[in-house]
């Protein structure tokens, strides 16, 4: 069994990555890790903000450890990518899931352009420094009122392309299969399986 350490504290990532690299990780995050300072995401791109926060826990172990590191977050075509890289504090100081997702489908009041993508990168370091990185992105669109009770963030409100079903509606095991992030994971697990 392989040990990867996951650079969040998210327990929702967790639990996705877990399921997504499958029984032959033994998986743990920085909820473990209380000693780990957060990361800030400062960066400017998804690569920037997950190579941060990978190499920043690679660094403070000090070990040879692999870390996977992941930033991602919602591109909507109208408000030209936003939130983008903000998705987790689109609504400012105090941001929440609710907060974040409200403040959109404001912005988004009779805009009928409603194309939008979940993009996530995923960074992997090891002894300090970034070793590799993934990335992927699913297409879909924004609808006006939230559905499903399932998922997180923007979840509620995104239908991913082809479907009729927001990702909060869709069973785990199948979103895990077509997400932005299932499809960055599916190109690292190449390359942790080559290791």
């Amino acid at each position: 069994m392989h040990q990867l350490l996951l650079a969040t504290r998210n327990r929702h990532k967790t639990a996705e990555l877990a399921a997504m690299l499958g029984p032959c990780f033994q998986v743990e995050d920085l909820n473990t890790h209380p000693e780990m300072p957060e990361t800030p995401e400062t960066g400017a791109t998804f690569l920037e903000n997950a190579t941060l926060k990978a190499v920043a826990a690679s660094r403070f172990f000090g070990d040879d450890r692999l870390v996977l590191a992941d930033d991602s977050g919602l591109e909507v075509d109208a408000l030209d990518g936003a939130p983008g890289v903000r998705s987790a504090r689109f609504s400012g100081e105090g941001a929440t899931d609710l907060k974040n997702l409200e403040l959109l489908l404001v912005k988004l009041q009779g805009v009928a352009n409603r194309a939008a993508r979940f993009r996530c990168v995923i960074a992997l370091a090891r002894g300090g420094e970034l070793a590799a990185s993934f990335d992927g992105a699913c297409e879909g669109h924004i609808i006006d009122t939230p559905r499903g009770r399932d998922g997180f963030g923007y979840d509620p409100v995104f239908v991913p392309e082809g479907g009729t079903l927001t990702f909060a509606e869709i069973p785990a095991e199948e979103k895990n299969s077509m997400s932005h992030r299932a499809k960055a994971m599916a190109r690292a697990l190449e390359w942790l399986r080559r290791l």
